[in-house]
């Protein structure tokens, strides 16, 4: 089964009338982020019908910079994880891109805290938005170790930043999408050199748009599948979505169905 560990289906609908459709199609099970309630219920209605769609909820990063007061989103938080609904905390994280998000930087702190407190408290896996901030990631080590898994959306890092989280003992996984076919080198090299029972697949839909599209869709799993086979010495591209679905049951379920 094809699996995307990180897409925004309502976003994406509103781009594209009938994604939903596609992702029937090709079979896709996903992990579905959503950043206020409306979102979140309109991924629950998605699960309803399947194939699978795991849900997910988060304050973004971004979001202080752009809102300014998260504290409605922040009560959905608890509530959603309280009554058993979440799959997953994310996307949470830190975003130090432009100077407008580095002006929040102390919000965002205050953020995550909280939402690696709910994962922690409920048994959450944990999914990472990371930008120019792999440092924060470092300085938390100890506490991130602590959760069940940690996801990291479109991997930000380095090669040897991704083996050192490892190392320190942290249950992490690492996702990639089209960047991968946009030739980023560091991406390119980090999928290449990762254990295989540690890499996922996504699509970030329909925010990692390829060159001349308007948009990334579930239509590009394949493609991405394909090339982190590629990249992966030449792997089967059926071998390899097995054992990116092991991954991703293990990172997202537990191992469980």
């Amino acid at each position: 089964m094809l699996c995307d560990a990180h897409c925004h289906p309502f976003d994406l609908e509103r781009i594209f009338p009938g994604a939903e459709e596609e992702r029937r199609r090709l079979g896709i099970f996903c992990a579905a982020s959503a950043a206020d309630p409306g979102e979140f219920e309109y991924n629950e209605g998605l699960a309803a019908a399947g194939p699978p769609l795991l849900c997910c909820y988060a304050v973004h990063p971004q979001l202080p910079a752009a809102r300014g007061n998260c504290s409605e989103s922040l009560d959905a938080l608890d509530a959603l994880a309280r009554a058993g609904r979440l799959d997953a905390v994310g996307e949470t994280g830190f975003d130090l891109y432009n100077a407008a998000f580095r002006l929040t930087e102390k919000l965002q702190d205050e953020l995550f805290t909280l939402h690696l407190e709910t994962a922690l408290r409920y048994g959450l896996p944990l999914v990472l938005h990371v930008r120019r901030a792999m440092h924060k990631v470092f300085a938390r080590a100890a506490d991130l170790k602590k959760c069940r898994a940690l996801i990291f959306h479109s991997w930000p890092g380095t090669a040897g930043e991704g083996e050192a989280l490892l190392r320190r003992g942290i249950n992490a996984f690492f996702s990639f999408g089209t960047a991968i076919l946009l030739n980023h080198r560091e991406a390119i090299r980090c999928c290449a050199a990762f254990p295989a029972e540690r890499v996922l697949s996504e699509t970030d839909a329909p925010f990692q748009a390829l060159r001349g599209r308007a948009c990334s869709t579930w239509g590009d799993l394949p493609a991405v599948l394909g090339a982190m086979a590629e990249l992966r010495g030449g792997a089967k591209p059926a071998e390899l979505e097995g054992q990116i679905e092991k991954n991703f049951r293990g990172a997202f379920c537990g191992g469980k169905d």
